[in-house]
């Protein structure tokens, strides 16, 4: 399912518009986005948990040179599914 797919069925499970369900959705992600900027984590109770994790730098291998690169410290954004969203898919 893509992004338009997954619009349409939350106007349809809503019974909204189109129009409606993109902008709830937008506000959705721009909110869990800016949340992650900032540090903070967002838990939604029984669906999941989205939150940052920081990556320490390392060293790799390029696979094409086999010669050996640095690869810097990062953030990563992460989701982790709650209880009741793991139970419902068994």
């Amino acid at each position: 399912m893509n992004k338009t797919e997954l619009i349409e069925k939350i106007a349809d499970e809503a019974n909204g518009s189109k129009n409606e369900a993109q902008k709830f959705f937008d506000a959705f992600t721009n909110v869990v986005e800016s949340e992650l900027k900032k540090g903070n984590q967002v838990q939604i109770t029984g669906f999941g948990k989205f939150y940052v994790q920081q990556r320490d730098a390392r060293q790799g291998i390029n696979p094409q040179t086999k010669q050996r690169i640095n690869i810097p410290a990062s953030k990563v954004p992460k989701f982790t599914a709650g209880n009741a969203l793991k139970d419902s898919i068994k």
